[in-house]
């Protein structure tokens, strides 16, 4: 379908010296696209925008803007805020306010057109509102909801209705589990009878709500009186202290408690109830369920698999920051991280992530990794904003939770040497010693208490896992110093880097089986060992294939958080093949599992079994989210706000799949359609926008590929044709099997 589309609209385009062309969609303040349903604490907010266009190749060559306190003013195209003129250049995001002060408490409107490559202006985009809040708050209000959205309400009707005759009881599926209360309209003939109300987010063997789940799988019970004649109850959640503690984010006072369920069982109810007695009020951040799109039509489980880890990341944005699930509801890097990634997939929403991001930052856990993953956090926030305003604000904590402070002489860096000083503690805001993790949970936390998610991990004092990821922390660090302008910085942790690596690969390395070992004296080599050192780009090429055999041979001896790293490092080595097997298996160590087993939402471990206190509302668990986009379609942002964009798919044996992936330049449209004879590709790519398109390319050493309509040759790049500097617009890509050399 999207190679038809993309095929009949390539000769479309705009003719040179015609005016009034399409007009700017998808205008942000302060990276919301709905800055009316909150306040902008901000005086000078950004403004950003959808360049839209029927030119191929187009790009922005200027912009207005008008910001006025009246929208009849802006409906004359007059403004007494702010007009900027025609601002010559191309930037359509993070464009900073420079009108007369804004004051705080206040509504105003703005709008934008732009300008194409052949000089021609775009209609005007429609006017946006914002409201401006405080503008005095020194530092951060963690208790604030300021520049992001209140959380949202959502009436759910159940999908099916069952009543049985033992105990008057109904029972109501709402299709889906989601954190939120419940509301009942009732007709009742007398005062004060009682009805219990059951929530859960599993069934028992005989299909009622399981009233004893193992793990954490919420459920509650919950008596109501009712009073005589019709009225409508919102039945409240009893807090539970482990998720309401001093560590744990709270509900706001507006929308109170809340637990997840998919079930309703009402007992004890003799009045007659139907589909509009039960309603289940579900709670979660904003969240465009149309802003990304994947169909896989010649793999389905891979299609429902998706549709899970979507889900999921809208179902736990309940708390308007990243937490770890009900059992506690504490925000944790790593989970955050993932979180963020999934996030980014499936919407075009930043907020959220940048807000647990910051909040992380001054309120970290004790992991030694998920102190890093702070650094990892900042840039993916910076490379799909393209703003730098937040780790600018938090460079110097960026610079601490790198951990550099630990390095010994030769690079590597521990925890358990002696070297974790208060001065340390204090400048990553922790107030106790980090301890590795490696991956969760241990052997304890599992039903046989023998290897845990670990794959028997020698926890040694120099980590392996630790040190790979101080690597990409310092790498990451080095790129961030560069942007910012300090160059001494950019240095420093340049040359550091370096250092880990070549003192990684000589200590950490045993050359006679080609893996690595879990850590400095260790003989042990598990997938973690290996697959993190791959993910982070530290294995030289010639042993590369050592240790991608390896890592097969371990099949998923990781948790659901390591199934993130382990996929990053099959795709960054080409496996798309084995990547896509794992999506995709049925086994008990699977994403098919968790549907199979009744869930709605990923859960915090593979099964039960594994996890003995698991929950089953646990965003860390939806990689494929994030995964499928990213790797198996291979779209990801080249340069900060996806100004140049890599599109390098790994379909791995799959027929034929499309992906619109959210950007904060448009969206991006990729779809394939493999064949015996050819690879047929289709992309959209955003006006503004250039990518360096690869297509994989079956062997060929020529670099042969037809290029809408036009053969050329393209760059071989490993296993690639690539096709740099592709305009925005439409562009159909072919590559034929028989031309192989």
């Amino acid at each position: 379908m999207l190679l038809c589309m993309l095929a009949s609209c390539l000769s479309a385009g705009a003719a040179a010296g015609e005016s009034n062309g399409p007009a700017p969609t998808g205008l942000m303040c302060e990276l919301m696209e709905h800055p009316e349903l909150t306040t902008i604490t901000d005086p000078n907010p950004e403004f950003g925008w959808i360049v839209n266009s029927e030119l191929q190749n187009d790009v922005q060559t200027a912009y207005q803007i008008l910001v006025a306190t009246d929208s009849a003013l802006l409906a004359e195209d007059r403004a007494d805020m702010w007009d900027t003129g025609r601002a010559e250049g191309r930037e359509s995001s993070n464009v900073e306010y420079r009108g007369n002060a804004l004051k705080p408490h206040t509504s105003y409107f703005w709008k934008v057109r732009t300008w194409n490559r052949h000089g021609d202006a775009s209609d005007w985009s429609k006017a946006q509102t914002f409201r401006t809040g405080r503008f005095d708050a020194a530092g951060r209000d963690w208790t604030a909801w300021d520049n992001r959205y209140p959380l949202e309400k959502r009436r759910v009707k159940p999908v099916g209705i069952v009543r049985y005759s033992d105990e008057n009881r109904y029972f109501f599926d709402f299709g889906q589990a989601a954190f939120g209360i419940v509301e009942l309209t009732i007709t009742s003939e007398s005062e004060a009878h009682q009805i219990e109300v059951h929530l859960g987010e599993k069934l028992n063997e005989s299909g009622r709500v399981d009233r004893k789940p193992p793990g954490t799988i919420r459920y509650r019970k919950i008596i109501v009186a009712l009073r005589k004649g019709t009225h409508t109850y919102t039945v409240a959640i009893p807090p539970d202290k482990r998720n309401t503690g001093s560590a744990a984010i709270k509900m706001p006072a507006d929308i109170g408690e809340v637990l997840p369920f998919r079930y309703c069982e009402i007992v004890n109810c003799p009045f007659e109830l139907t589909r509009e007695s039960v309603t289940q009020i579900a709670i979660n951040y904003h969240f465009n369920d149309h802003a990304s799109l994947f169909v896989c039509n010649s793999d389905r489980i891979l299609d429902r698999v998706w549709r899970l880890c979507k889900y999921s990341i809208k179902a736990t944005s309940f708390c308007g920051v990243y937490v770890d699930g009900d059992r506690e509801r504490i925000p944790y890097e790593a989970d955050a991280y993932i979180n963020q990634l999934c996030h980014y997939a499936v919407d075009r929403e930043y907020t959220m992530a940048r807000f647990s991001h910051e909040y992380l930052i001054e309120h970290p856990t004790w992991p030694t990794e998920w102190i890093m993953h702070s650094v990892l956090m900042a840039w993916a926030d910076y490379m799909w904003t393209g703003n730098a305003e937040s780790m600018e604000a938090y460079y110097e904590d960026l610079k601490a939770k790198t951990l550099i402070a630990l390095a010994r002489p030769d690079g590597l860096i521990s925890v358990n040497t002696g070297m974790v000083t208060d001065e340390l503690l204090r400048a990553i805001h922790l107030k106790e010693k980090p301890r590795d993790l490696v991956d969760w949970p241990p052997a304890s936390f599992t039903t046989n208490k023998q290897y845990g998610e670990r794959d028997r991990y020698d926890m040694v004092a120099v980590n392996t896992v630790v040190n790979a990821l101080h690597y990409r922390a310092l790498c990451i660090m080095a790129d961030i110093a560069e942007r910012l302008g300090h160059a001494g910085d950019a240095q420093r942790f340049g040359m550091q880097s370096r250092l880990v690596k070549a003192t990684f690969n000589e200590k950490l390395f045993d050359a006679e089986r080609g893996v690595y070992i879990d850590g400095e004296g260790s003989t042990h080599a598990a997938l973690h060992a290996n697959m993190f050192p791959l993910a982070f780009g530290l294995v030289p090429p010639d042993r590369v294939e050592s240790v991608v055999r390896f890592i097969k041979s371990r099949g998923m001896k990781c948790s659901v958080y390591g199934a993130q790293y382990l996929l990053e490092a099959l795709y960054a080595a080409g496996e798309g093949e084995y990547a896509l097997q794992l999506m995709t298996a049925t086994h008990d160590r699977s994403w098919h599992n968790m549907m199979a087993i009744g869930s709605t939402i990923t859960l915090e471990a593979w099964d039960w079994k594994y996890k003995n206190n698991l929950d089953w509302n646990h965003a860390w668990g939806a990689a494929p989210a994030n995964i499928i986009p990213f790797g198996l379609m291979g779209i990801t942002p080249m340069e900060p706000g996806f100004a140049k964009i890599q599109i390098k798919p790994q379909p791995g044996g799959l027929q034929r799949a499309t992906y619109n992936l959210p950007t904060i330049k448009g969206t991006v449209i990729v779809g394939f359609k493999e064949s015996d004879r050819s690879f047929l590709m289709g992309v959209n790519v955003p006006a503004n926008t250039t990518a360096r398109v690869c297509v994989p390319s079956f062997g060929s050493r020529s670099g042969s590929i037809v290029v809408d309509n036009a053969k050329t040759t393209g760059t071989i790049e490993g296993g690639f044709i690539v096709v740099d500097n592709v305009g925005s617009g439409d562009h159909v890509f072919e590559v034929q099997k028989q031309d192989r050399d």
